[in-house]
This record gives C-alpha cells, sequence and structure tokens, in this order.
C-alpha cells in the first residue's frame, strides 16, 4: 500500500448544517417534478424525480428495492443532473424508484404497472434504464409490455429518423467485447476503473493497490478492468463477505464463480485467499475503497473503519454527506459518484447521438479519454482550490450547465 498522501486535505467550514458543509455549492434546488405512485395490487410505492430537463429530455434509471425513499430518488436525481453536466451532454436528469423486493415474483408486475402509469413522461420526457435490482432487459420487457419498445424511446421518437436511430440502438446495445461481455453491461465499470487509474496517474502511485465493495455489473466490471491494467486488487466483497489476498485476487478467476446476484460460490474460492467479515473490506490496506453495492455504503458508524488514502464512488451516493466530511478532516478523498460512475449513461448518450460506433474499442478509447481528463481536472482544481472533489465536480457540473444554456436543442440524428 501507498503511504498516504497528504497535500490535499479539506477543512469545510461550517455552514450550521451538519455534514453538509463540504457541498455547499450542490445545488437543491426543488425538481422539475415529483410524481407519487401507488400500485393498486400490491400497495407498493413509487416515485419519479425529473431534476431538470434540457432539450425536453431528462435521462436516469429505474431501480427497485425494498425501502426504496422519495428523498433517496431526489438525490439520485439531482446527481444525474450533475452527472451529464460534468459530461456535457445535453440532457437532464431524472430518476425513479420503487419501494418492493425486485426478486418477489410479482416484481415483474409491479414494474410493469409503474411504467404504464409513467407512460406520458416515458413518451415524451424521461429516458431510463438499468439499475440497482432492475437488469436492462427487465426494463426492456417491460416497456415492451406497455406498448413503448424500447427505453430510450423518449430520445428515439424525437430523432431525424427514429427507425433509424432505434436500429442503432438495439446494435449498439448488443455489441460483445472481446472478452466475450455485453459491452454496455461493463461500460460503467471500465469508467470506474479509469477514475481509480486517473487517480494513480495523478499521485504516480507505484505498485497500487485496491478493495473492492460489490462484484454485481459495475463493481465487477471495475474490479476485472483494474486487474487487467496490473493493479492489485486486494479484497473483494459480496453479501458473503470479503475475500482478501495481500499479494491481489485472481479477479477473473473469482468473477467466473459469481451467481446472478453477484454472490461468488465460496466453496470454489481458492485455500489462498482469506474469507472475511463482509465489513472488513473498509478496514482493508488499499491505496483505493470502491465502494460499488449499494447507496450510502459509508456512513458516521462505520467510517472510522476506512483504512484507504482515496474512496472512489461506483456505486451512485456510495458515501453519505455527513461520512464524506469526516474523512475529508482526515485527508481522506472521495471522488464522486457524479464523476467516476457517468461511464455508462455517457457511453448510452453517445450511442443515442451517433458519436461512437459498433467497434468496442472507439467506446473504451473515449471513454478512457474522457475520464481521464475529467479526473485530472478535477484533483487539479480540487488541489488549486482547496475545495473537496465533490464541490469542485459540482462548480464544474454548474459551469457546463450555463454554458450549454444558449446552445441551441442537440438533435439525434
Amino acid at each position: 500500500m501507498t503511504t498516504l498522501d497528504t497535500r490535499w486535505q479539506n477543512t469545510p467550514a461550517d455552514d450550521g448544517r451538519t455534514g453538509t458543509s463540504t457541498t455547499h455549492v450542490e445545488t437543491r434546488a426543488e425538481p422539475y417534478r415529483r410524481i407519487h405512485w401507488t400500485d393498486p395490487v400490491t400497495g407498493a410505492r413509487g416515485y419519479l424525480v425529473l431534476q431538470t430537463l434540457v432539450s425536453g429530455l431528462a435521462t436516469g434509471g429505474t431501480r427497485m428495492r425494498p425501502g426504496c425513499t422519495l428523498s433517496e430518488v431526489e438525490d439520485l436525481a439531482r446527481g444525474m443532473a450533475a452527472k451529464t453536466a460534468v459530461f456535457g451532454l445535453p440532457v437532464g436528469g431524472a430518476k425513479g424508484g420503487i419501494d418492493f423486493d425486485p426478486q418477489d415474483p410479482r416484481a415483474t408486475g409491479v414494474l410493469e404497472r409503474f411504467f404504464a402509469d409513467m407512460k406520458p413522461w416515458l413518451d415524451a420526457h424521461w429516458v431510463t434504464a438499468e439499475d440497482l435490482g432492475v437488469t436492462q432487459q427487465r426494463i426492456d420487457d417491460a416497456f415492451a409490455a406497455v406498448g413503448l419498445g424500447q427505453s430510450f424511446h423518449a430520445a428515439i421518437q424525437r430523432s431525424s429518423d427514429p427507425a433509424a436511430t432505434l436500429e442503432r440502438v438495439r446494435t449498439g446495445l448488443e455489441i460483445m467485447t472481446d472478452d466475450g461481455c455485453v459491452l454496455g453491461d461493463v461500460i460503467g465499470g471500465y469508467g470506474v476503473a479509469q477514475a481509480c487509474l486517473g487517480v494513480f496517474a495523478t499521485r504516480a502511485w507505484m505498485q497500487p493497490e485496491v478493495a473492492i465493495q460489490g462484484v454485481g455489473t459495475m463493481g465487477g466490471a471495475a474490479a476485472f478492468y483494474l486487474h487487467e491494467a496490473g493493479v492489485h486488487v486486494v479484497a473483494m466483497a459480496d453479501a458473503l463477505g470479503t475475500l482478501y489476498d495481500p499479494n491481489g485476487l485472481d479477479v477473473p478467476a473469482l468473477l467466473d464463480l459469481r451467481d446472478d446476484y453477484g454472490t461468488i460460490d465460496r466453496t470454489r474460492v481458492p485455500a489462498t485467499v482469506t474469507q472475511l467479515p463482509r465489513e472488513s473490506v473498509l478496514a482493508v490496506e488499499a491505496d483505493i475503497l470502491v465502494p460499488a453495492a449499494i447507496s450510502y455504503a459509508i456512513t458516521p458508524a462505520n467510517v472510522d473503519d476506512v483504512a484507504a488514502a482515496v474512496i472512489v464512488e461506483a456505486a451512485n451516493t456510495g458515501v453519505t454527506r455527513e461520512a464524506e466530511a469526516l474523512l475529508a478532516k482526515r485527508g481522506v478523498m472521495v471522488i464522486p459518484d457524479i464523476v467516476a460512475n457517468t461511464g455508462a449513461a455517457a457511453w448510452a448518450w453517445w450511442l443515442l447521438f451517433g458519436w461512437v460506433g459498433t467497434d468496442p474499442a472507439e467506446s473504451f478509447d473515449r471513454l478512457h479519454t474522457e475520464m481521464r481528463t475529467k479526473v485530472a481536472r478535477l484533483l487539479e482544481e480540487s488541489m488549486r482550490t482547496g475545495t473537496s472533489p465533490r464541490e469542485t465536480a459540482w462548480s464544474i457540473a454548474s459551469a457546463n450547465r450555463a454554458a450549454m444554456d444558449n446552445r441551441p436543442d442537440a438533435i439525434i440524428p
């Protein structure tokens, strides 16, 4: 593990609100629209929050989990609006969420009824996709069931040639990588890996080590591409616990042992791998910790366990604002989700606009360049101004969005 670089340390000014002092530029503006929904069959509650519309459109996934709340969906919608702005995408931010167990056999019906009642928004403004608890296949199946075709429908119908755009999107979503993976499934994790590598490049760390919490679609892909880049992934955690090897895990082999829910078969884990409790991943000696499992994974209750020098958020809001303020006092830096995990959303819109084609190398190269550039700028401006990376990212998002306000609406070919 590399020695902690203490050149960056943020001591936030107190604005009178516990845990919010490091993010005073983060917009708390009222969203464009909040919609509450109750399923007439199961009583499940759902929410749609459109934070901003740009060119009449907003983008953001639909999640399903027990305990999903309106405040959670609002937070995610705000973050989505910032993500699109940071990456210069001419679209606003939104989020959908349903308080229901995605493994319940009634979940498919719940999702279909939610989309049926959200149809006016899905038809005209809201572009959605997979998120926690809901795969893209389930999204597309539900869209088909309610007569909307594909989840990019609101954008596709605005194009100059909807049939051609639909075909381009469908073809793009079927692109396979040289490793035999669906590109759309791994591009987000690849972006997280590039964010980590960008930190390493800026700090000139040698033989860096990473610990990853969560080995589903995002965390698994991040682990794979970091391993491919020669980084020692020393710990990976799933629902059953943490797998640890100070010499670096055989990431591809362990990922091959996952089931459909991102859990690694412990009966086939090599004896050389130490098995620890799930929360132990936070305390593993590593340069970077990547929370890639659930939102709000790092809180004031467990923040003292964090041993890493840098946290790169692969999960949306992987670190609570209160925990982030405590980490900042220790000089622990958080690369926020509004930069680090935007790869999948950015790629989807590049596909819609025809900015990438069917060669996966083109998509990887573009995201490599974009993510490395943005992380370098983020760290440079954060060091120069003495503000946290999150605050810096929100400032960049605000400036980018203001610049786009004077541009004509984007045209989807």
